[in-house]
C-alpha cells in the first residue's frame, strides 16, 4: 500500500465525496492507504501542498483568484469538483413552513463574517431579490461559535453547513427553512486541488479512479449506508442526524456523478465573485483549473 496524504480545509458531511473515498474503501481498492488531516485554524490547506505534506486537499476555486488578483500565478490547480452547489442551510428559531427569503429583511441572522460562505450568501440574497443591507447580521466567529450563540438565544435565523442544522433540528432548537444553494444554482463551490506535477503521477491516476467510483456511490447508495460507513468520522454526531444531512445533500444534487470541474460551473463562480467585486478580471479556466488525469 502506498500512503496518500489528504487534507481538508473544513471537515463536515458536506465533503462526504472525499470522506467516502476512505470510508467506502475506494482508495484501498486502488492500493492507496489514506492519512488525513484538517488544516490548522488560520492556515490554508494549500500550504500543505506547497510544503509537500499533502498530495490532495479539499479547497475552493476561489482560492485561485487570490494570487491572480495580485498578478501572480497560483501554485496549485483544481482538478475535480467536490460540491457543485452551496451547501449551507438557513435555520429558523421557530417553524416557518411558508418561509420566504423576504422574511430575512429586518431579521437578526447569525452569519459567517467573511470568506466564501458570506460571498455566496450575499449572492443568494441578490438572486432571491432581497436587500442584504436590510439584514441585521450577527457575527460571532466560526461555525462552532455560531452554533453556540444560536443555542444561547442569539438570532432569529442562522446560516450553517450540515450536519449543524440537522443537529439543531434534532435537538428542538431550530427548524431548517431553506437551502442557500437553491437560489444560486450550480457553481464551482468546492474542489480538490493539487500541484501540476502530482497530476502526472501514477498515484494521481489511482486516486482519480477511486474518486470517480466514489462519486457514483454517493448518488447510488442509500444515505443510511453512507452514514453508517462514515459514522466513525463523526463520533459526536447522532447517526440519524448524519443520515438526514447526507440525504439532504443527495436531494440537493451537489454531488453530481461527474468529477470534472465544468467550464459552466467555473463561469458561475466567476459571476458570484464578480458580483461581490472580488476579482480583477474574469480569469481563464486553465489559470485555475486542470482536467483530471484519467478520463475513466
Amino acid at each position: 500500500m502506498e500512503t496518500i496524504n489528504i487534507q481538508f480545509t473544513l471537515f463536515s458531511a458536506f465533503y462526504s465525496p472525499l470522506i467516502a473515498t476512505m470510508s467506502g474503501g475506494f482508495l484501498k481498492a486502488e492500493g492507496l492507504s489514506p492519512e488525513w488531516s484538517v488544516a490548522p485554524v488560520g492556515k490554508s490547506a494549500i500550504a500543505a501542498l506547497e510544503d509537500g505534506s499533502a498530495h490532495v486537499v479539499q479547497s475552493a476555486l476561489s482560492q485561485g483568484f487570490t494570487p491572480l488578483n495580485k498578478g501572480q500565478q497560483p501554485t496549485v490547480v483544481h482538478f475535480a469538483q467536490v460540491n457543485e452547489m452551496d451547501g449551507f442551510f438557513l435555520t429558523a428559531r421557530e417553524p416557518q413552513p411558508d418561509f420566504k427569503w423576504q422574511d430575512l429583511e429586518g431579521a437578526e441572522v447569525v452569519l459567517f463574517g467573511g470568506g466564501q460562505p458570506l460571498d455566496m450568501f450575499r449572492y443568494a440574497c441578490h438572486k432571491a431579490g432581497i436587500d442584504y443591507a436590510k439584514i441585521k447580521a450577527i457575527n460571532v466567529g466560526g461555525a462552532a461559535d455560531m452554533d453556540k450563540a444560536f443555542r444561547a438565544g442569539q438570532g432569529q435565523y442562522i446560516q450553517q453547513q450540515g450536519p449543524f442544522p440537522q443537529q439543531l433540528q434534532a435537538d428542538g432548537v431550530g427548524h431548517i427553512v431553506a437551502q442557500v444553494g437553491l437560489p444560486i444554482g450550480p457553481c464551482g463551490f468546492s474542489s480538490l486541488a493539487t500541484t501540476r506535477e502530482w497530476l502526472q503521477t501514477d498515484m494521481a491516476k489511482a486516486f482519480t479512479r477511486a474518486y470517480r467510483k466514489t462519486r457514483q456511490y454517493m448518488n447510488d447508495a442509500p444515505a443510511s449506508e453512507i452514514a453508517a460507513a462514515q459514522s466513525e468520522y463523526f463520533p459526536d454526531t447522532d447517526i440519524q442526524v448524519l443520515h438526514d444531512c447526507i440525504a439532504s445533500y443527495q436531494k440537493l444534487g451537489c454531488w453530481t456523478p461527474h468529477i470534472e470541474i465544468t467550464e459552466q460551473a467555473y463561469n458561475a463562480t466567476l459571476d458570484i465573485y464578480e458580483y461581490n467585486n472580488l476579482i480583477n478580471s474574469r480569469y481563464a479556466y486553465d489559470q485555475v483549473c486542470a482536467r483530471p488525469p484519467v478520463t475513466s
